[in-house]
């Protein structure tokens, strides 16, 4: 069981992107309304701060974000999508949403749900696991 669900991490994060990357940040930021302090992206994303600013730079050098000092909290960064990092954003949702279907067809709609529910409580148990200090 634990080699299948190596391969689905696997086959997820080469076919769909990882939880980290310039993409998962142009996703979230969509999902947020197109503004997030870098601590708000730092902590969904579970990423260290220096990698998360390496990637808000890359975005920021292509045109897909800005980055400005909190006006209320001079300490914070401001992320904001600009129009054209919002039309990634949601060419991508687009695309993984094609991936989703694509990747689930050979489940019912019933399975997918029952699926779901599995995987939410996986994922519950092992956060769990992780605050205890893990289970090796």
């Amino acid at each position: 069981m634990l080699h299948d669900l190596g391969f689905f991490g696997h086959f997820l994060h080469m076919h769909a992107g990882g939880r980290s990357g310039k993409q998962h940040v142009l996703s979230r930021l969509q999902k947020s309304g197109g503004h997030l302090s870098q601590r708000e992206l730092q902590d969904h994303a579970r990423i260290s701060s220096a990698a998360l600013s390496e990637v808000l730079a890359k975005l920021e050098c292509k045109g897909l974000v800005t980055r400005a000092r909190s006006k209320e909290d001079r300490r914070q960064m401001e992320i904001t999508l600009t129009e054209l990092g919002e039309a990634k954003a949601i060419e991508r949702r687009e695309c993984l949403e094609a991936f989703e279907a694509q990747s689930l067809a050979c489940l019912s709609e019933e399975e997918r749900l029952q699926l779901l529910d599995m995987l939410d409580r996986l994922v519950e148990h092992w956060e769990k696991l992780e605050k205890e200090g893990g289970c090796a």
